[in-house]
């Protein structure tokens, strides 16, 4: 009777899912093609009616975009693969074993391979019926954390919306962890790595930009509060920093299409740092916490080529990596998982 009790009451552990957006599988326009078709066909990401947006799409975009967007990846593709992928799981890794066993850590992507529904069944195989997500998205948006919910919502209902076939009978209970942006071990993890970071300089720079992924003016407009708390991020950060206001600057990046975004424009900002007198710029993403398209490409290699032909020297700017798996941020989200599970 008493091994009995005891096996009843011994507890599985509690699933952990690093959410996280997605990536090609491989730096080719037949890979790139069905990730920007299932990243381009949320409509958290582009809420345009389908009847006008998927025409556009399919007809023009898909036709497009993949060639281009594959070349970009190929100048940022790793023998390990894809740099997202890469760091996503060194993350995981990281994680687990801050956490130890009473946790399992598994990466969730909204739009690629390891899928949400993966995650789910990989913890679910192990018998876990209680699981956090952890968005990889310090700032709260409808177009980053609500995309990666849904994901996950969906992979644990085991179907595709409220009126699609029931493929599961025991839906695990699921806790979505809040939006960080203003967290103390947060904002000290970007100060430590910052710091190790610039000592590896040969000289100090003389301007901070801070570039957060930018959003469609009117999500903000209409209630998502994703500047809002970008500008609180950098706020405090440059706070930790002991940055006077004018040695920074918060721009945010990726615009795409004609519809006007929040900004400045990373760009347009890169562009005109010379003329302001600026010589030495370092730029810095604290919403983007693992290295991507967007900040290996985007920044490092499109940003440092803005700032020359604005009349800077390109050896003198200096575009610094994500958090990636830095041990004071791993350190920091395993104790905020700890908070998320208290109860459990």
């Amino acid at each position: 009777m008493g091994k009995e009790f005891k096996a009843l009451n011994k507890q599985p552990p509690i699933g952990v899912i690093l959410a996280q957006i997605g990536t090609p599988a491989a730096p080719t326009a037949q890979a790139v093609r069905p990730y920007l078709k299932r990243f381009l066909s949320d409509r958290r990401i582009i809420d345009y009616s389908p009847l006008l947006w998927q025409p556009l799409l399919r007809g023009v975009i898909l036709r497009l975009r993949p060639r281009r967007s594959a070349e970009l990846y190929r100048q940022i593709w790793t023998t390990e693969g894809s740099p997202l992928l890469f760091h996503s799981l060194a993350q995981r890794s990281g994680l687990q074993a801050f956490l130890g066993s009473r946790y399992q850590v598994e990466l969730g992507l909204a739009y690629s391979e390891p899928s949400m529904v993966q995650a789910i069944n990989t913890l679910e195989a192990n018998g876990v019926t209680r699981i956090i997500i952890v968005p990889l998205f310090p700032q709260y948006s409808s177009t980053t954390t609500a995309s990666v919910f849904d994901q996950a919502s969906f992979a644990a209902l085991g179907r595709q919306s409220s009126t699609g076939p029931v493929t599961k009978r025991l839906i695990p209970a699921l806790r979505f962890m809040d939006a960080y942006y203003n967290e103390p071990g947060y904002i000290s993890a970007m100060k430590s790595h910052l710091l190790q970071q610039m000592e590896l300089l040969n000289s100090n720079p003389d301007f901070f930009v801070l570039t957060f992924h930018g959003i469609p003016k009117r999500y903000a407009d209409t209630g998502d509060p994703y500047p809002e708390q970008c500008m609180e991020t950098a706020r405090l950060l440059a706070l930790a920093m002991n940055w006077e206001p004018e040695r920074w600057q918060l721009t945010f990046q990726s615009r795409f299409g004609r519809e006007e975004w929040v900004g400045p424009s990373t760009a347009d900002v890169l562009g005109k740092l010379a003329e302001r007198g600026i010589h030495k710029p370092l730029i810095f993403s604290p919403g983007l916490v693992t290295d991507c398209l967007e900040t290996l490409h985007e920044l490092a290699i499109e940003g440092r080529e803005q700032f020359e032909a604005g009349g800077g020297h390109a050896e003198d700017f200096t575009a610094i990596p994500c958090l990636n798996n830095h041990e004071d941020w791993l350190q920091f989200l395993a104790q905020h998982v700890e908070r998320n599970a208290m109860g459990w």
